[in-house]
Protein backbone atom coordinates (compact mmCIF):
# COMPACT_ATOMS: atom_id res chain seq x y z
CA UNK A 1 0.00 0.00 0.00
CA UNK A 2 1.61 3.29 -1.02
CA UNK A 3 1.53 6.39 1.44
CA UNK A 4 -0.21 9.28 0.82
CA UNK A 5 1.04 12.31 -0.35
CA UNK A 6 0.32 14.42 2.48
CA UNK A 7 -0.38 13.28 6.12
CA UNK A 8 -1.04 14.77 9.69
CA UNK A 9 -1.29 12.56 12.69
CA UNK A 10 -2.10 13.73 15.64
CA UNK A 11 -1.31 17.86 15.42
CA UNK A 12 -1.61 19.74 18.45
CA UNK A 13 -1.23 23.44 17.77
CA UNK A 14 -1.35 26.39 20.09
CA UNK A 15 -1.50 30.21 19.77
CA UNK A 16 0.51 31.29 22.53
CA UNK A 17 -1.21 29.73 25.25
CA UNK A 18 -4.58 28.78 23.45
CA UNK A 19 -4.98 25.59 21.92
CA UNK A 20 -6.60 25.61 18.62
CA UNK A 21 -5.92 22.04 17.09
CA UNK A 22 -6.49 18.63 18.81
CA UNK A 23 -5.10 15.80 18.02
CA UNK A 24 -5.90 16.35 14.25
CA UNK A 25 -5.20 13.91 11.39
CA UNK A 26 -5.98 13.62 7.78
CA UNK A 27 -4.54 11.84 4.81
CA UNK A 28 -4.69 13.36 1.18
CA UNK A 29 -3.65 10.51 -1.49
CA UNK A 30 -2.42 10.99 -4.90
CA UNK A 31 -5.05 12.36 -6.99
CA UNK A 32 -7.51 12.65 -4.34
CA UNK A 33 -9.15 16.20 -3.93
CA UNK A 34 -10.07 16.29 -0.15
CA UNK A 35 -12.16 19.09 1.90
CA UNK A 36 -11.57 20.14 4.88
CA UNK A 37 -15.14 21.30 6.19
CA UNK A 38 -16.13 23.54 9.23
CA UNK A 39 -17.72 26.71 10.22
CA UNK A 40 -15.87 30.26 10.31
CA UNK A 41 -13.03 29.47 13.48
CA UNK A 42 -13.54 25.94 13.38
CA UNK A 43 -9.41 25.39 12.90
CA UNK A 44 -9.28 24.99 8.72
CA UNK A 45 -6.49 27.33 8.34
CA UNK A 46 -4.56 26.91 11.42
CA UNK A 47 -4.82 23.49 9.68
CA UNK A 48 -3.45 24.62 6.35
CA UNK A 49 -0.75 26.27 8.25
CA UNK A 50 0.75 23.23 10.62
CA UNK A 51 0.84 21.80 7.21
CA UNK A 52 2.56 24.51 5.32
CA UNK A 53 5.24 24.91 8.29
CA UNK A 54 3.69 28.46 9.40
CA UNK A 55 2.50 27.38 12.51
CA UNK A 56 4.25 24.48 13.77
CA UNK A 57 2.77 22.04 15.73
CA UNK A 58 3.61 21.40 19.63
CA UNK A 59 3.11 17.53 19.31
CA UNK A 60 2.35 15.32 16.05
CA UNK A 61 3.60 14.59 12.91
CA UNK A 62 3.47 16.00 9.21
CA UNK A 63 4.76 14.12 6.46
CA UNK A 64 5.05 14.61 2.46
CA UNK A 65 5.64 11.80 0.59
CA UNK A 66 6.67 9.64 3.48
CA UNK A 67 9.10 11.94 4.49
CA UNK A 68 8.72 13.94 7.80
CA UNK A 69 8.85 17.51 7.67
CA UNK A 70 7.28 18.20 11.10
CA UNK A 71 8.66 21.35 12.48
CA UNK A 72 10.35 22.34 9.37
CA UNK A 73 10.51 25.87 7.65
CA UNK A 74 7.63 26.78 5.23
CA UNK A 75 10.47 27.24 2.59
CA UNK A 76 11.67 24.09 3.14
CA UNK A 77 7.84 22.38 3.36
CA UNK A 78 7.25 23.90 0.24
CA UNK A 79 10.55 22.31 -1.71
CA UNK A 80 9.06 19.20 -0.08
CA UNK A 81 6.24 19.77 -2.56
CA UNK A 82 3.76 21.16 -0.25
CA UNK A 83 1.60 24.23 -2.68
CA UNK A 84 -0.01 26.50 -0.12
CA UNK A 85 -2.60 29.05 -1.54
CA UNK A 86 -3.48 31.13 1.70
CA UNK A 87 -7.37 32.57 2.14
CA UNK A 88 -5.94 36.42 1.92
CA UNK A 89 -3.91 35.58 -1.99
CA UNK A 90 -0.94 37.57 -0.56
CA UNK A 91 -0.08 38.65 -4.36
CA UNK A 92 2.44 41.15 -5.21
CA UNK A 93 -0.05 44.18 -6.04
CA UNK A 94 2.76 46.40 -7.54
CA UNK A 95 4.07 43.73 -9.69
CA UNK A 96 2.15 42.78 -12.96
CA UNK A 97 0.32 39.33 -12.98
CA UNK A 98 2.84 37.56 -15.05
CA UNK A 99 5.99 39.12 -13.03
CA UNK A 100 3.58 37.39 -9.98
CA UNK A 101 3.78 34.16 -12.03
CA UNK A 102 7.54 34.21 -12.78
CA UNK A 103 8.49 35.07 -9.45
CA UNK A 104 7.26 31.81 -8.26
CA UNK A 105 8.68 29.37 -10.91
CA UNK A 106 10.30 26.37 -9.64
CA UNK A 107 10.87 22.80 -10.54
CA UNK A 108 8.89 20.53 -8.52
CA UNK A 109 10.35 18.27 -5.63
CA UNK A 110 11.72 15.56 -8.18
CA UNK A 111 12.70 18.35 -10.60
CA UNK A 112 9.73 18.59 -12.61
CA UNK A 113 7.91 21.34 -14.70
CA UNK A 114 4.77 20.29 -15.58
CA UNK A 115 4.00 23.76 -14.83
CA UNK A 116 5.02 26.77 -17.33
CA UNK A 117 3.55 30.01 -18.35
CA UNK A 118 2.83 28.26 -21.14
CA UNK A 119 0.88 25.79 -19.41
CA UNK A 120 -0.55 28.33 -16.86
CA UNK A 121 -2.03 30.48 -19.66
CA UNK A 122 -3.41 27.31 -20.82
CA UNK A 123 -5.35 26.66 -18.28
CA UNK A 124 -6.21 30.15 -17.04
CA UNK A 125 -7.14 31.74 -20.13
CA UNK A 126 -8.70 34.88 -17.74
CA UNK A 127 -4.76 35.30 -16.29
CA UNK A 128 -3.27 34.90 -19.87
CA UNK A 129 -5.76 37.82 -20.59
CA UNK A 130 -4.49 39.84 -17.76
CA UNK A 131 -0.66 39.47 -17.88
CA UNK A 132 0.67 43.12 -18.34
CA UNK A 133 -2.05 44.06 -15.78
CA UNK A 134 -0.87 45.04 -12.72
CA UNK A 135 -2.02 42.71 -9.87
CA UNK A 136 -3.13 45.12 -7.21
CA UNK A 137 -6.37 46.22 -9.63
CA UNK A 138 -6.94 42.76 -10.09
CA UNK A 139 -10.99 42.20 -8.93
CA UNK A 140 -10.88 39.44 -5.93
CA UNK A 141 -11.80 36.82 -8.25
CA UNK A 142 -9.30 37.41 -10.85
CA UNK A 143 -6.87 37.99 -7.71
CA UNK A 144 -7.88 34.29 -6.31
CA UNK A 145 -7.25 33.09 -10.00
CA UNK A 146 -3.67 34.52 -10.15
CA UNK A 147 -3.07 32.99 -6.69
CA UNK A 148 -4.00 30.25 -7.64
CA UNK A 149 -2.06 29.99 -10.56
CA UNK A 150 0.93 31.76 -9.41
CA UNK A 151 1.39 28.45 -6.43
CA UNK A 152 0.97 26.15 -9.38
CA UNK A 153 4.03 27.37 -11.12
CA UNK A 154 6.00 25.67 -8.41
CA UNK A 155 5.33 22.55 -9.50
CA UNK A 156 3.39 21.75 -6.15
CA UNK A 157 3.10 17.29 -5.86
CA UNK A 158 -0.05 18.66 -3.70
CA UNK A 159 -2.13 21.90 -3.55
CA UNK A 160 -3.91 23.55 -0.38
CA UNK A 161 -6.42 26.01 -0.97
CA UNK A 162 -7.90 27.89 1.47
CA UNK A 163 -11.44 29.19 1.35
CA UNK A 164 -11.02 29.86 -2.47
CA UNK A 165 -14.76 30.76 -2.58
CA UNK A 166 -14.91 33.15 0.14
CA UNK A 167 -15.94 36.85 -0.62
CA UNK A 168 -16.77 36.16 -4.04
CA UNK A 169 -19.92 36.36 -6.46
CA UNK A 170 -21.83 33.96 -7.39
CA UNK A 171 -20.55 33.78 -10.96
CA UNK A 172 -16.71 33.63 -10.12
CA UNK A 173 -17.54 31.10 -7.79
CA UNK A 174 -18.35 29.02 -10.24
CA UNK A 175 -15.96 29.82 -12.44
CA UNK A 176 -13.34 28.85 -9.43
CA UNK A 177 -14.86 25.91 -9.23
CA UNK A 178 -14.96 24.83 -12.68
CA UNK A 179 -10.84 25.15 -12.12
CA UNK A 180 -10.81 23.10 -9.70
CA UNK A 181 -12.49 20.21 -11.34
CA UNK A 182 -9.98 21.14 -14.50
CA UNK A 183 -6.92 20.75 -12.11
CA UNK A 184 -8.57 17.24 -9.78
CA UNK A 185 -9.40 15.88 -13.50
CA UNK A 186 -5.74 16.49 -14.67
CA UNK A 187 -4.06 14.86 -11.79
CA UNK A 188 -3.43 17.13 -9.58
CA UNK A 189 -3.52 16.22 -5.75
CA UNK A 190 -6.01 18.62 -3.70
CA UNK A 191 -6.66 19.69 0.00
CA UNK A 192 -9.30 22.15 -0.04
CA UNK A 193 -10.65 24.44 3.06
CA UNK A 194 -14.39 25.59 2.79
CA UNK A 195 -17.14 26.12 5.08
CA UNK A 196 -19.20 26.34 1.86
CA UNK A 197 -20.32 22.73 1.57
CA UNK A 198 -22.18 23.07 -1.69
CA UNK A 199 -19.48 24.45 -3.17
CA UNK A 200 -17.51 21.04 -2.35
CA UNK A 201 -19.89 18.64 -3.18
CA UNK A 202 -19.46 18.80 -6.51
CA UNK A 203 -15.77 18.94 -6.36
CA UNK A 204 -14.31 16.46 -3.68
CA UNK A 205 -14.04 12.97 -3.13
CA UNK A 206 -13.41 12.95 0.60
CA UNK A 207 -14.68 14.66 3.21
CA UNK A 208 -12.93 15.56 7.27
CA UNK A 209 -15.06 18.01 9.16
CA UNK A 210 -13.33 20.19 11.82
CA UNK A 211 -14.92 21.32 15.08
CA UNK A 212 -13.53 23.72 17.43
CA UNK A 213 -10.11 21.82 16.45
CA UNK A 214 -11.41 18.52 16.50
CA UNK A 215 -11.76 16.10 13.49
CA UNK A 216 -15.52 14.83 13.99
CA UNK A 217 -15.94 13.21 10.97
CA UNK A 218 -14.39 11.50 7.84
CA UNK A 219 -15.44 9.68 4.94
CA UNK A 220 -16.76 10.14 1.14
CA UNK A 221 -18.45 13.13 -0.25
CA UNK A 222 -21.46 10.41 -0.65
CA UNK A 223 -21.84 9.66 2.84
CA UNK A 224 -21.53 13.34 3.89
CA UNK A 225 -24.39 14.29 0.94
CA UNK A 226 -26.58 11.28 2.98
CA UNK A 227 -25.84 12.29 6.69
CA UNK A 228 -28.43 15.13 7.55
CA UNK A 229 -27.30 15.01 11.09
CA UNK A 230 -23.70 15.55 10.29
CA UNK A 231 -24.18 18.51 8.37
CA UNK A 232 -26.85 19.75 10.47
CA UNK A 233 -24.88 19.52 13.53
CA UNK A 234 -21.08 20.77 12.37
CA UNK A 235 -21.74 22.58 9.10
CA UNK A 236 -25.31 24.45 9.46
CA UNK A 237 -25.14 28.12 9.50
Amino acid sequence: MTSPILEAEGLDVFYGVSQILFDVSLAVEAGQTLALLGRNGAGKSTTFKALAGLAPPRAGRVTVRGHDVTGARPHRIARAGVGYVPEDRQIFPVHTVEDNLVIAAKPGADGETQWTLDTVYDAFPVVADLRTRIAGRLSGGEQQMLTIARTLMGNPTVLLLDEPSEGLAPLIVRQIGDLIRRLRDGGVTVLLAEQNMHFCLTIASHAVIIDKGHIVFRDTIEALKANDEVRGRYLAV
